[in-house]
């Protein structure tokens, strides 16, 4: 599937398993985020929209306008942090030089690298809007 040119029908038919609609302000702001800061790739990218995928995972990327009909919206706070309580794990992308890039751009870097009792060396780095993410590989 082309996701520059899929329609939205057609995108919509396709996913499978658990999807994940992040709401954010600024889209383009918390695209490039995750593209500079964790390599993820994007797609469709407007100022109201974008599809981002990690591997075979795909986040949607929501503007607050788009989910004006939609009940979720008024649970969003006013102000940040919006994304309190949820940590979104991004297995496969180093800790240590996603927390690096984020360091350099200024981002808040909650959780330097470090090897977990659970096998796995992460770190967690918090995006604007108050989305927890966490580059999480095998530990040593």
């Amino acid at each position: 599937m082309d996701l520059e040119t899929v329609s939205a029908e057609d995108f919509g038919r396709s996913l499978s398993g658990v999807g994940v609609n992040l709401l954010s302000p600024d889209v383009i702001r918390l695209a490039t985020f995750l593209s500079e800061v964790f390599g993820l790739s994007v797609h469709r990218q407007s100022e109201d929209f974008a599809i981002v995928r990690h591997d075979q995972m795909m986040i949607q990327l929501h503007s607050d306008a788009t989910f004006g009909a939609h009940p979720v919206l008024g649970l969003v706070p006013e102000s940040p942090p919006r994304g309190g309580g949820v940590q979104l794990y991004l297995f496969g992308i180093d800790p240590d030089a996603a927390v690096a890039r984020a360091e350099a751009r200024g981002d808040l870097v909650l959780e330097a690298p470090a090897d977990k009792p659970h096998g796995l060396r992460e770190g967690t780095i918090l995006s604007a809007e108050g989305y927890a993410f966490s580059p999480a590989t095998p530990s040593n």
